[in-house]
């Protein structure tokens, strides 16, 4: 049974917001392709037939996100304001619906191709939209990047730890670190 374009659309953005937040829930290796199917409705057969693979679902999914993402920061009109965003408790607590490159980037690391590409890609949108958001200045791309490595890390080890009140002092004090970066 054919199926009309604007459904075609509809079931390729479930499968994608699906497939975005198990990925960063369970991690890549963790998420089955029939698991992907269920969570999106859909059967493993369509999953295959719209993306080929798992690694290409993949990494449209994390392109998803990496969208999501942008249009959440979007709304931030500092880095302070952008750091209590991203190191907030509700982000630590809701990796599925948080940024990819805390819940993937050491799986990441381990694949090739269009993952790491996809992956790639959503990094240097987060330079960019902390760079917008520093003062002008001639390092300012390098203080960008600097940010952008000491929120993913806070994220992670604030997620890892398993005592609460460490993991809130890890997100307080990422907050401060991005804070002295963006006054300079």
């Amino acid at each position: 049974m054919r199926v009309s374009k604007e459904q075609a659309a509809t079931n390729r953005e479930r499968i994608l917001t699906e497939a975005a937040r198990m990925f960063r829930e369970r991690g890549l290796a963790a998420t089955g392709v029939d698991a992907l199917a269920a969570a999106a409705g859909m059967t493993h057969g369509s999953l295959y037939s719209q993306f080929g693979s798992k690694e290409r679902l993949a990494a449209e999914a994390l392109s998803h996100a990496f969208e999501g993402s942008a249009a959440r920061s979007d709304q931030v009109t500092d880095v302070a304001g952008y750091a209590a965003s991203y190191l907030s408790s509700r982000h630590r607590d809701q990796p599925g619906s948080g940024c990819v490159l805390a819940t993937l980037g050491p799986e990441v690391a381990r694949q090739d191709g269009a993952l790491r590409t996809s992956f790639t890609a959503g990094l240097r949108r987060m330079i960019a939209r902390i760079e917008r958001l520093l003062p002008e200045r001639r390092d300012r791309e390098d203080e960008a990047l600097a940010v952008a490595a000491g929120l993913v890390g806070a994220m992670v080890l604030a997620r890892a730890v398993d005592d609460p009140a460490l993991s809130e002092r890890i997100l307080a004090a990422g907050r401060a670190a991005a804070g002295k970066l963006a006054k300079g």
